[in-house]
């Protein structure tokens, strides 16, 4: 069972109350608290979207008639980012309320309210929200970029996929993802994207470092025609391409200074403005940001905003390097990159023999996991129409033993490296011993034997 089917178990039911109405938000608050709701309260239009996009309840319950803000302008904005509401109503607004739910709201409920009948349709709405999210998670675990296995096994590596889980889970949440050059970080921002309920909009990505304010600015946020020499049309930005789904900023901490306080707007009001426009453009869009580096020093030094940082660092992740995954850890890697890569190919996905496997695992990659892909991907093309990997297939630096891990390294018997090579197998046809066999290069009796020999049928 997956961690985020753990997680939802625990998950708190939430409600968003909004009216400006004190007795209200008591009365009906703590109805719902003793139902075991998690309940939040707003008295205004302004209030209720912060709360909303801060805390991502369940079902939002909205009076219409607000104070500051027209209660239909709240309502859109709600539904823009994704909010399931009811709407609350006296008796002789029900004309107003079929207008509500013309424009996106659930269910309408007149006051003054009856509480069994409230209990029951914010259920209902809950249920529906639920098992929108819970089809689109499924639906995004078809994509191989959504196989949290392929992460690890270790407690570190495990304790990213709940991280992981957790933010496919609530994809208004920002996060920062933290790692060495080379270290996957992309992969990660793309399985967070694949596992939410955004699976289905666009991933797009940039690196902040190494372009001009300008030529950034207008990546990011668009521009408008004849801002500078060479915008002729109208252009676009992420930002705009990306709506409803996730943009990964890579290299973060290089972001231009001028350019800090327009990414902290879009972050904190989902609003941004074409280079050398004037119309406040509106998005929906789950900010992903990577580094290299340390932000923390940065801010300090004063490169960076502290408010920018600490918005997105609302969940970080810190993603170990190669030299510092286990054992176990490198050899579902492995299994990933070589299969990620011998996708669409013809034949049997070639085996890695145990004496370059020993190698593999041993070695501190300190290209991390771009170097390692690269190394994979010269070896299947040099194993071209053989059933396996070798050590000649395997750059000097390895089969020489250079930068081999030293306190890291646990030495394993080529029993133990056969063991878990026949596991590793087996787990990924599912336990089909037929395909197992196939992809080992030996026969199914000689599996069957071999199963039994290191007590892998338990």
């Amino acid at each position: 069972m997956g961690f985020f089917w753990t997680l939802a178990g625990f998950m708190d039911q939430s409600v968003l109350l909004v009216d400006d109405d004190p007795a209200i938000l008591k009365s009906v608050g703590n109805f719902l608290e003793r139902s075991g709701y998690q309940v939040f309260r707003a008295a205004t239009g302004e209030l209720a979207l912060q709360q909303n996009e801060k805390n991502a309840p369940d079902v939002v319950l909205l009076d219409l008639h607000l104070p500051e803000m027209p209660g239909f302008e709240v309502l859109e904005t709600l539904r823009e980012q994704d909010a399931a509401v009811i709407v609350l109503t006296g008796r002789g607004d029900i004309e107003t309320a079929v207008q509500a739910m013309q424009r996106g709201a659930e269910n309408f409920l007149t006051k003054p309210v009856d509480m069994p009948h409230l209990l029951l349709a914010v259920d209902r709405v809950r249920d529906k929200v639920r098992m929108r999210r819970d089809v689109g998670l499924l639906m995004a675990r078809a994509n191989p970029e959504a196989d949290l296995s392929s992460l690890g096994s270790s407690p570190k590596m495990r304790e990213i996929a709940r991280q992981v889980e957790l933010l496919a889970s609530n994809d208004t949440t920002t996060t920062l993802i933290i790692g060495e050059s080379g270290t996957g970080k992309g992969y990660l921002a793309r399985m967070i994207h694949s596992l939410s309920a955004r699976s289905r909009e666009p991933f797009v990505d940039i690196n902040c470092g190494g372009l001009t304010v300008a030529h950034l600015d207008s990546e990011l946020f668009g521009a408008e025609k004849d801002t500078d020499p060479g915008t002729r049309e109208r252009r676009p930005g992420l930002f705009e391409l990306a709506d409803r789904g996730t943009i990964l900023l890579d290299s973060v901490g290089e972001l231009a200074p001028e350019l800090q306080p327009k990414l902290l707007h879009v972050l904190e009001s989902k609003t941004f403005r074409r280079m050398g426009g004037a119309r406040e453009i509106t998005v929906d869009v789950r900010v992903i940001a990577a580094t290299s580096t340390d932000l923390g020093e940065a801010v300090w030094a004063g490169r960076f905003r502290d408010d920018l940082f600490y918005r997105l660092n609302v969940l970080p992740i810190l993603l170990p390097p190669c030299r510092e995954r286990t054992q176990e850890d490198r050899l579902a890697l492995l299994e990933r990159l070589l299969a990620s890569l011998w996708r669409g190919d013809v034949g049997a996905q070639p085996v890695i023999e145990t004496a370059a496997l020993e190698r593999l695992l041993a070695y501190s990659w300190p290209g991390n996991v771009r170097e390692m892909r690269n190394v994979l991907e010269r070896a299947l093309l040099l194993a071209q129409g053989q059933s396996s990997i070798g050590l000649g297939h395997l750059p000097v630096e390895i089969r020489r033993d250079m930068h081999l891990s030293d306190t890291k390294y646990d030495v394993l018997t080529l029993k133990e490296v056969e063991r878990r090579q026949i596991a590793v197998a087996l787990q990924h046809h599912n336990g089909n011993r037929t395909h197992t066999a196939r992809d080992l290069a030996i026969s199914r009796a000689t599996l069957i034997k071999k199963i039994k020999l290191y007590e892998l049928d338990a």
